[in-house]
């Protein structure tokens, strides 16, 4: 039995392991090797679901982690810093569907053959095969965004969002930021790093909203979730 999950686009599937999943733009195929689920519905025919790995994707385990708000809904348009092999950036664009957009940003050139792949299959991906440190490059390929997503594992990754956002992150718009401790300061203890990244966050218009803890999927890492440049509150 799959059912929706609070996240909308996104489901869980009830058996003897529940598992998160997404539903398949492409029915019949898997991206990496992930398991499928098919459902017989009665007034939509057969649909088809392909379970979502939390151990590979940073973003299933924050939904697992309790995080109150993705921020990537159907219909919506997403910035994906980072996009590696395509893992996640396949599931986003699931869970905004044909309606919504995901602009993947992957510099490596290998994991960007496999993300090439994934877009040639869906067409709400744009894979983008540039160094997110330079957005002006890629300025002309991206529309104002809802939500920018990171997980670049980069020193200076909030310094990187920061620049992606001024660009193509909408007034009011929001961002969920992957960070790992161990690669902005490994000499540090993790929670400092974090309060350390969230502080240069504010100091960029940035307004951190919520942090999850990434245990027990990933080490160290925690994803923080917020609101950009937020409209300024009424005065009564």
């Amino acid at each position: 039995v799959v059912e929706p999950h609070r996240h909308e686009g996104v489901f869980i599937s009830r058996g003897k392991e529940d598992a998160l999943c997404t539903k398949n733009m492409v029915l019949g195929e898997s991206v990496y090797g992930e398991k499928r689920i098919a459902t017989e519905e009665n007034d939509t025919g057969k649909l088809e679901y392909r379970v979502w790995n939390p151990f590979r994707s940073k973003l299933a385990a924050a939904i697992l982690g309790g995080v109150d708000k993705i921020h990537i809904a159907p219909g919506k348009k997403v910035l994906y810093l980072g996009a590696a092999s395509g893992t996640t950036v396949s599931h986003v664009a699931d869970i905004v569907g044909p309606d919504g957009m995901v602009y993947a940003v992957e510099f490596s050139h290998r994991s960007g053959r496999d993300l090439l792949n994934v877009a040639k299959k869906r067409t709400n991906v744009v894979p983008i095969i540039e160094d997110a440190r330079h957005p002006h490059k890629y300025r002309m390929l991206i529309p104002m965004v809802d939500t920018v997503f990171a997980d670049v594992a980069q020193p200076d990754q909030a310094r990187i969002v920061a620049l992606n956002s001024q660009y193509f992150l909408k007034n009011g718009g929001h961002f969920v930021i992957s960070i790992k401790a161990n690669c902005i300061d490994s000499t540090a203890e993790p929670e400092a790093v974090f309060a350390g990244e969230v502080k240069k966050m504010q100091a960029e218009k940035m307004k951190p909203q919520e942090q999850v803890t990434l245990e027990p999927y990933e080490r160290d890492h925690a994803v923080v979730v917020g609101i950009y440049r937020p409209p300024p509150k009424k005065k009564d």
